[in-house]
């Protein structure tokens, strides 16, 4: 045995070394700053991706070493607006191999499918699901769930309590995506059965974005199976039974992606098959999980900021209460849209925290449709194989484009005299919380209208503070720190591919008697 051991060693060593030696000296990325460990493993991605901190990792990378790092053996991150138009709005490119590990039951869907034939036909039947006519008659249902997420408000303000709004936040969401993803009533805000769903959610996410970060890793996935097993089991089961629940019922019986993507009209456009049942449901089980999980984030991280700054909660304050004659009144339409200081507050916060802060990997598609011709990304001739990317933490913290990125500042998005319309659109550039491209987020539009909603009925029946003492800070960086989670400011979020999140702890007071319409 130690013959044996010795044996191998003599064989490893010599191996590993002329690995470490070409990765280092010989590979086409060689010239490419970044950590030294990255060079020759997805390994140093992959730790800070355990930890969930990798948006904060890109970032220091790009402090260090500059618009372009290395950040492992075949992987370049940018963090440029030209970068984002070469990489996501490129014909050429396609999602990088690594998107294979985030498919449930190996089922591609519209978040992880190569072929963009197969994507388009995916994505034109889920548009179908949440266009803006699709959300009209979809509206009473999500109206319906954020009067149960005010109810429970008013409960709260009733015993002058403290309300943690990351658990709140997201039981109305995964109510309201249950709805529209398999016409299911989860009642995770009045109810105990299903309020399992966010841990197991956030168990997946974290394990699906460690395998894309570091797919070696992925050869571990029975042990790390094993190891969450109860949890993403639990959760399958769960999505199992809305499948059985829903197929169960009349295919009209609501209006949810199920009825809009079989109907006749759709199969027609769409071809003889439309998209099968099978593919359906792997597209509402990624709906139901990214979707639940991001605007949860979202709507939670607007409750952070507005109550840490008096200044924009008291403005946000005046439009809503100016721009309405009643609660009943703030519904999806042009004077909801036309809250201009709601917007500014909202794509702030999704700058500030994106939902989704990592790195969304492209690579160059060889398919005969797009060609040979060279892949150049902000003057950079990309070697077949790499990997490239965006990180959306880092690109919305550069002060190229984000004076004073870490400051709070709504007014940045609204035009002025110092504020002009240029600036703006340089903004835009590199503002992208739901990506860009015919691979951006689909579910946009209803992500606005929620958090709208939310936000804006919040505000005409509630006033609201942050918590006292030592509760009050829930959520915020702490001074000191040397990890990036140093900023009292900012809300802090763990990188997962969605986010995983705690706070903020408010305490909310009804508003005169308007909360009786309720």
């Amino acid at each position: 045995m130690p013959l044996f051991a010795a044996g191998a060693a003599c064989v490893a060593i010599p191996l590993a070394l002329i690995y470490i030696g070409y990765s280092v000296l010989l590979h086409p990325l060689r010239g490419y700053p970044g950590p030294f460990l990255a060079k020759f493993t997805d390994g140093y991605a992959g730790w800070y991706a355990i930890k969930k901190c990798l948006h904060l990792a890109t970032y220091r990378n790009h402090i260090e070493y500059g618009t372009v790092v290395r950040q492992g053996p075949n992987r370049l991150v940018f963090n440029t607006a030209k970068a984002l138009q070469d990489i996501y709005l490129n014909q050429g490119v396609t999602k990088a191999r690594s998107y294979v590990y985030s498919r449930m039951n190996n089922r591609a869907s519209i978040f992880n499918a190569f072929d963009k034939r197969d994507h388009r036909r995916r994505r034109a039947v889920i548009g179908h699901a949440i266009s803006e006519q699709s959300m009209r008659k979809f509206e009473p249902t999500m109206m319906s769930q954020v009067d149960i997420f005010l109810d429970q408000l008013i409960k709260a303000s009733q015993d002058s309590g403290i309300v943690d709004m990351t658990p709140s936040c997201q039981r109305l969401a995964i109510d309201v995506v249950g709805h529209l993803a398999f016409g299911s009533s989860l009642n995770t805000q009045t109810e105990e059965k299903m309020r399992f769903l966010p841990d197991s959610m956030t168990t997946l996410n974290a394990r699906l974005n460690l395998f894309m970060t570091w797919p070696l890793i992925a050869q571990t996935d029975p042990g790390i199976k094993f190891v969450f097993k109860k949890r993403i089991e639990r959760l399958r089961s769960a999505l199992a039974g809305m499948i059985k629940d829903r197929m169960a019922l009349p295919r009209d019986a609501k209006h949810d992606l199920f009825s809009i993507a079989t109907r006749d009209e759709s199969v027609k456009h769409f071809g003889q098959e439309g998209l099968r049942d099978s593919e359906l449901w792997a597209e509402a089980g990624i709906f139901f999980t990214a979707g639940g999980s991001t605007t949860a984030t979202a709507i939670a991280t607007i409750f952070f900021y507005i109550s840490q700054h008096h200044e924009v909660y008291n403005k946000l304050a005046s439009e809503i209460r100016s721009s309405f004659t009643s609660g009943c009144d703030i519904h999806g339409g042009p004077k909801l849209t036309g809250c201009e200081y709601l917007r500014a507050v909202v794509d702030e916060t999704l700058r500030i925290t994106p939902p989704s802060a990592g790195t969304l990997w492209r690579e160059q598609d060889h398919s005969p449709q797009t060609g040979t011709q060279p892949f150049i990304v902000d003057g950079h001739v990309i070697p077949p194989g790499t990997a490239v990317g965006v990180n959306t933490y880092s690109i919305h913290h550069n002060e190229e484009y984000f004076p004073e990125p870490f400051k709070f500042l709504p007014e940045r998005w609204v035009v002025s005299e110092t504020n002009t319309k240029e600036k703006l659109e340089t903004m835009r550039r590199a503002f992208i919380p739901f990506s860009i491209g015919e691979r951006g987020c689909a579910g946009k539009a209803m992500a606005y209208l929620e958090i709208n909603l939310v936000i804006a009925k919040t505000l005409w029946y509630f006033d609201f503070k942050r918590a006292s003492g030592h509760a009050g800070t829930l959520g915020a960086g702490q001074p000191g720190r040397t990890d990036g989670r140093d900023k009292p400011d900012e809300y802090q979020i763990d990188d997962i591919f969605t986010a995983d999140h705690k706070g903020p702890n408010l305490v909310f007071t009804r508003r005169g008697n308007y909360w009786e319409e309720l």
